[in-house]
């Protein structure tokens, strides 16, 4: 199927689907690419590599280079390194860069093209759920060590071919960091989405494979939808970062890669339900979605060592942030989320409290 994202810069389809390589063959050869430059990880190469230069025309020069898994691809040294290789490799602005595989790739990659002679284009082609979310909307970056995509640039891509085969050999851990996201969108825009997933996802093992495409279309459409109004989260964009204010911070606490970006973000968001009972009196019952998010092997809790007022240190660093100011992403009702400011003191208490409670539960 093809989704077409509309954005204030760019218009750009995304095919999606187990026959979704033959659209990208299809798109390559309607374009005049001089070179085409494959940013992948090692676990990917392996994988699904072959699968990939089959799909590309024989007539455009290609290569490719390959970078760490995870999130130790989203550093500076990685990022000079694919520009050192790009020039080497005589790449020009009528290349074009690939994305070949998770969200951190994906992150990367898009940095690299934002930013290699002022801009080339490039083309997503992601190989995990999670990338159902970052693939889509433009977002390039990688980390710093004091905050999570704190380098990085708007750069949409030309295409996103998302081939869902790929899905099939992702380990356990890569699914539930991915399927965060999916329980995001709906937290922020989908009541129905919500009760399908807790109805019928039950063994994050064993998702049926058409649930799993429809839950990849309507978190995409979500997001296109959300991008369509707010391309560069000048306002409303925002919305989608529900949980990721203390999640990002729980990762770059733990050190990044060692908690995976959809655990910390499940934790970020129940922590944001939390904020979003006592400030704005939402009446969802928490410890039912916990009670469903704890069955499918997440594990919501806050590192041992990140105390809150080191907590309070990195959520003012985040983007959302005004003034030093903590702002959050908190929910109405489902379907409705609000950005708003949040006094230091409510946060503490919410945070010790639901400390109090991650200890509890992982005993």
């Amino acid at each position: 199927m093809q989704i077409n994202i509309q954005t204030p810069s760019k218009t750009y389809p995304v095919y999606l689907g187990p026959e979704a390589m033959k659209h990208l063959t299809k798109y390559l050869q309607k374009r005049n690419y001089t070179k085409i430059l494959v940013i992948t990880d090692e676990i990917v190469a392996n994988l699904h590599l072959d699968v990939l230069k089959q799909a590309l025309p024989p007539s455009i020069e290609s290569i490719s280079y390959q970078v760490p898994s995870g999130e130790k691809a989203k550093q500076f040294s990685v990022y000079e390194a694919c520009l050192t290789y790009a020039l080497e490799q005589g790449l020009d602005r009528n290349s074009c860069i690939i994305a070949f595989g998770g969200g951190a790739v994906g992150d990367l990659s898009g940095f690299v093209a934002a930013t290699y002679m002022r801009g080339i284009p490039f083309i997503q082609v992601p190989t995990t759920i999670l990338a159902h979310d970052s693939a889509v909307g433009g977002k390039t970056g990688i980390n710093h060590p004091l905050g999570k995509n704190m380098v990085g640039a708007f750069h949409q891509p030309e295409a996103v071919v998302y081939h869902t085969d790929f899905l099939q050999t992702l380990p356990e851990s890569e699914v539930r960091s991915g399927f965060a996201e999916a329980v995001k969108h709906a937290l922020i825009a989908d009541p129905e989405l919500l009760n399908f997933l807790m109805k019928n996802i039950s063994d994050l093992k064993n998702i049926d494979q058409d649930h799993l495409i429809y839950i990849l279309k309507r978190g995409i459409e979500i997001k296109a939808e959300v991008v369509s109004k707010d391309e560069k989260e000048s306002g409303m964009r925002a919305v989608l970062n529900l949980g990721h204010t203390l999640g990002h911070v729980i990762e770059a606490s733990a050190g990044y890669g060692k908690i995976t970006h959809g655990e910390a973000v499940m934790t970020g968001i129940v922590y944001a339900l939390y904020l979003s009972k006592e400030e704005l009196g939402f009446s969802f019952p928490i410890s039912q979605l916990e009670s469903w998010i704890n069955s499918l092997g997440y594990r919501l809790e806050i590192p041992s060592t990140l105390d809150f007022d080191n907590a309070l240190s990195g959520m003012k660093r985040d983007k959302k942030s005004l003034g030093n100011k903590p702002r959050f992403v908190l929910l109405e009702k489902i379907g409705t989320p609000i950005v708003k400011e949040i006094e230091e003191d409510v946060l503490r208490n919410v945070f010790l409290s639901f400390l109090s409670r991650c200890q509890l539960n992982n005993r």
